[in-house]
């Protein structure tokens, strides 16, 4: 079990770092000096924890409903023709965000500002955007601080208690204002205010039902796989809005959903967590 586990754990990581995770990962605990954030601070128990697999998904799917941001991704991202890339550059992000030394975390933030710098297009109704824009930059956010934090608190390990919660978003504000997102919520409640003032601005366009079918009926996995990532889509979709589904069209069964998908969900992230305990640490 011990030679399963370890495999299944490097499989794992290099999916989700790529080939050169196990040096980067090296670099960023092994290079002495500050962090931005001390071991003991929330946002290094949400995102070091199996739960973030599930809340990264739950992520681009809320994500895509901003028409203006889903443009963006459609004519710039290269989630279909090299969806682990992609993933492999965001958790490289955040690892150094949230683990690395200093220099590490703005550098990285640093590379991310250039590439956003340099997108501009024209979204629905001949809207030009950019992906600098701080109105789009903070929707970015407000998603992916909900979802992680939502995530953590139904199937992280360890979860936090309301103080911990207002600390895990105050962490993370810390990273969106380096990354230019003006005045970022700093508490639960101002994060839940935050995400219902852009639901008036939300709605799927087709290339939002592209990508979600994308992310959920069709994935780039081996057969072996699918079985497994179902349970984590599922898991994606039960945490997110109503409204959110309904946009998307995702499958849902009112009945049933509320029940099954949390079940295979704790039972996927649980697997993880116990495969990603197998590398070496």
């Amino acid at each position: 079990m011990s030679t399963l586990q370890q495999r299944l754990g490097e499989a794992l990581f290099l999916r989700v770092a790529g080939p050169s995770g196990p040096a980067t990962r090296e670099r960023f605990h092994g290079t002495p000096g500050p962090r931005w954030f001390a071991p003991d601070r929330p946002i290094r128990r949400v995102h070091g924890d199996a739960a973030m697999f599930v809340g990264g998904l739950r992520a681009l799917l809320l994500q895509s409903l901003h028409p203006v941001a889903m443009t963006a991704i459609a004519h710039h991202s290269d989630y279909r023709d090299d969806p682990w890339g992609r993933l492999q550059r965001t958790s490289t992000f955040l690892a150094a965000t949230t683990f690395g030394a200093e220099q590490d975390a703005q550098r990285a933030v640093d590379r991310v500002r250039a590439i956003h710098a340099q997108v501009t297009g024209t979204g629905p109704g001949g809207r030009p955007y950019r992906a600098d824009d701080p109105h789009l930059l903070r929707w970015v956010h407000v998603t992916e601080a909900d979802s992680f934090l939502r995530c953590h608190q139904r199937y992280g390990a360890h979860k936090l208690d309301d103080a911990g919660c207002d600390g895990y978003v105050s962490d993370i504000a810390r990273v969106a204002t380096a990354l230019g997102v003006p005045d970022p919520p700093r508490t639960r409640a101002e994060l839940d205010a935050a995400l219902r003032e852009y639901e008036p601005e939300t709605r799927a366009i087709p290339e939002a039902l592209e990508a979600a079918r994308f992310l959920i009926s069709d994935p780039p996995l081996p057969l072996a796989a699918r079985g497994p990532y179902a349970a984590l889509a599922a898991a994606a979709i039960a945490e997110l809005p109503d409204w959110a589904r309904r946009e998307l069209r995702l499958p849902w069964l009112p009945l049933a959903g509320p029940v099954l998908a949390p079940a295979g969900g704790h039972a996927i992230v649980r697997t993880i967590r116990w495969a990603m305990r197998g590398r070496p640490q």
